[in-house]
């Protein structure tokens, strides 16, 4: 199995275990790739609930690779942080691109 499945297989566990919402497995694959190398990087690899965490994901993820607009944007990433949970040290990037995306309806950018 290469390193990449293992990451992903640890998402899916993860996201069953933390969330146990229906999984989109192909989804969340592609959100994985779209991190390229930073899931190998264990602080690149998670993201924090501190303000400033979550205003970088606004902007590099939400407007930047969404392409979406607005000003309500942060709220969506503090309601998926707080789904996630918010003492959970090991908030998963791949998991939270891949709840935004899903939140969003924005599946059609990864097609």
């Amino acid at each position: 199995m290469s390193k990449f499945e293992e990451k992903v297989g640890k998402y899916i566990d993860a996201y069953k275990t933390k969330i146990g919402d229906d999984l989109d497995v192909d989804l969340l694959r592609k959100v994985t790739k779209g991190l390229g190398p930073s899931i190998y990087n264990r602080d690149a690899e998670t993201v924090s609930a501190e303000k400033s965490e979550m205003e970088r994901v606004v902007q590099n993820y939400l407007k930047k690779k969404l392409g979406l607009e607005g000003d309500d944007l942060l709220s969506s990433v503090e309601a998926v942080i707080e789904k996630y949970g918010k003492s959970e040290r090991a908030k998963y990037r791949a998991i939270i691109y891949y709840m935004l995306c899903k939140h969003h309806g924005k599946e059609d950018v990864y097609n």
